[in-house]
């Protein structure tokens, strides 16, 4: 059986992390180094909003080390992912080029959504434990240097996610600025915390019950995974009762014996305090009883996302029903139609897969469809005039884990071009756009498909009862059986039909059957 050599690089706030990851077979792999060297780019980052050329001398001699092990070790495949501390500078390109010509290694800078997302990934991955954990109210407050991820599951499904920017590197910074003495920081930093807190609680907390938090960090992790093993708990679980037994001695211990109790530098004993008064707010916040720490990385994420599209893992949760959730999360919140936004969906997926051989797409493309269905008129909140900008607006503003910042663009541009008129790529890119010109015609074919199937709705009613699809030739037949007048939809339908003729070279056509 072939062994695969997976190295992971994460390029983070506090400091520079490599996972080499062995994988033989259908085995679940296994860490055969992990090497960790503190370099504190966050606080440059946040600071100033530029890598001092200090750091970046020491951030380029760790990585080319990096490298060198990596060729001792044989690794067949790396990834190397920058996090806040690279994506906040004002010279993000220039830092990574340096890099690359310093160093010999791409790194590749992630969005929030998807950093959060590959630690949300390293978790799910922890299969049983996870699984019996989300079955009841459950939140993930996932701790990075410059903002923590709060996300919340319903029923085993996660149904929103939220940025808030007070991650440990971003407090403490505050902290140093406002010379606070220690007796000061607990109040200080509940009072930080809180005032974000406030507004979340009122938005999308209100009577959700929350029994467990998943704890993600590189601080507050160590202690309660030391504290389950010491009471001889398997499944890294620790009780409010020992946490804030933990809490009173954060506070009341000397220094020397915090970094004794954690076996951590002082700087790190620091950054486990902040990180230990977050979730201490956020405990009393949702009312959660008890803590997990998985002890997952961003490492872990990155090795586990190789061995699934290598097909060496398989994981049992359903990660695309996550991110469907959220949208009908949002659409929720902004008063969309459920019962319409589901017939879109039905009609539009109902015409992608009778379409294959001529669109060629594939399920991530089908996923964004779903997802433009779902969203289709969430703008309508904020104005009933300019729909498509409003949903455009809200959708780009809107992070849904497990999307990245290009797929969201396409999701939202799809929904916008449904209630406007559609703009050319040269057009687009004389505005400046971010999508690719691979990813435009993907908006193109999928604004194609949702305008008509938006026509055969276009009365809101669901008049039209089990829409079914067939290519025959150069047409795209679609039948429906109502006993209903559809001139109105059969108007919008031919009006829409022209820019479908023009992306695939079909022509949509209405054959209605009137039920006996």
């Amino acid at each position: 059986m072939a062994v695969k050599t997976f190295a992971a690089i994460d390029v983070g706030s506090f400091e520079l992390s490599m996972k080499i990851f062995e994988f033989t077979g259908k085995s679940q792999g296994r860490v055969i180094e992990h090497i960790r060297q503190r370099v504190d780019l966050g606080s440059d980052t946040y600071r100033s909003g530029k890598i001092s050329l200090e750091k970046m001398d020491e951030l380029c001699r760790v990585l080319s080390e990096f490298a060198q092990i990596m060729d001792s070790y044989k690794v067949s495949a790396y990834r190397a992912y920058g996090t806040s501390a690279i994506r906040e500078t004002e010279n993000t390109s220039i830092v990574l080029d340096q890099i690359r010509q310093r160093t010999g290694i791409k790194v590749e800078v992630l969005s929030n959504s998807e950093q959060r997302f590959l630690d949300y990934k390293a978790i799910a991955f922890r299969g049983e434990t996870f699984r019996s954990v989300i079955e009841e109210g459950t939140a993930i407050v996932d701790i990075g240097g410059g903002s923590i991820q709060l996300s919340l599951f319903d029923n085993d499904t996660l149904v929103s996610t939220q940025n808030l920017r007070i991650g440990v590197l971003r407090i403490q910074e505050l902290l140093h600025h406002m010379n606070t003495r220690s007796s000061q920081r607990e109040e200080l930093i509940d009072e930080i915390v809180s005032a974000q807190l406030a507004t979340y609680k009122k938005l999308y907390l209100k009577d959700r019950e929350i029994k467990t938090i998943i704890v993600v960090d590189d601080y507050l992790s160590v202690w309660v995974r030391k504290k389950a093993a010491s009471a001889g708990r398997k499944n890294d679980l620790v009780n409010l009762g020992d946490y804030e037994q933990f809490i009173q001695q954060m506070r009341t211990k000397p220094l020397n014996d915090i970094i004794r109790m954690l076996d951590v530098s002082e700087e790190s004993a620091n950054l486990t305090f902040i990180s230990a008064c977050i979730v201490k707010r956020i405990m009393k916040l949702t009312g959660a009883q008890q803590i997990w720490a998985p002890g997952v990385t961003l490492s872990d994420g990155m090795a586990y996302e190789y061995a699934e599209q290598n097909r060496i893992l398989l994981c049992e949760h359903d990660f695309n029903r996550d991110i469907l959730a959220c949208a009908m999360n949002i659409g929720k919140r902004y008063q969309g139609s459920r019962k319409r936004a589901e017939t879109l969906e039905d009609i539009t997926l109902t015409i992608f897969d009778s379409m294959k051989k001529i669109h060629g797409l594939g399920k991530r493309e089908r996923l964004y469809l779903q997802l433009a269905s779902l969203l289709h008129d969430c703008g309508k909140y904020i104005s009933l005039v300019n729909i498509g900008e409003t949903s455009y607006q809200i959708i780009m503003a809107t992070e849904m884990i497990g999307l990245s910042h290009m797929e969201r663009e396409i999701v939202a541009s799809v929904v916008r071009f449904n209630h406007t008129p559609f703009i050319y790529y040269t057009q687009m890119k004389a505005g400046g756009t971010a999508l690719t010109e691979g990813a435009y015609l993907t908006v193109a074919k999928l604004t194609a498909i949702l305008r008509i199937a938006n026509a055969l709705d276009r009365s809101h009613k669901q008049k039209l009862k089990g829409v079914k699809a067939a290519l025959k030739e150069e047409q795209l037949v679609l039948m429906v059986e109502t006993p209903e007048d559809i001139t109105l939809e059969r108007g919008i339908f031919e009006e829409q039909a022209h820019f479908f003729q023009e992306v695939f070279s079909v022509q949509p056509v209405i054959k209605q059957k009137k039920p006996m």
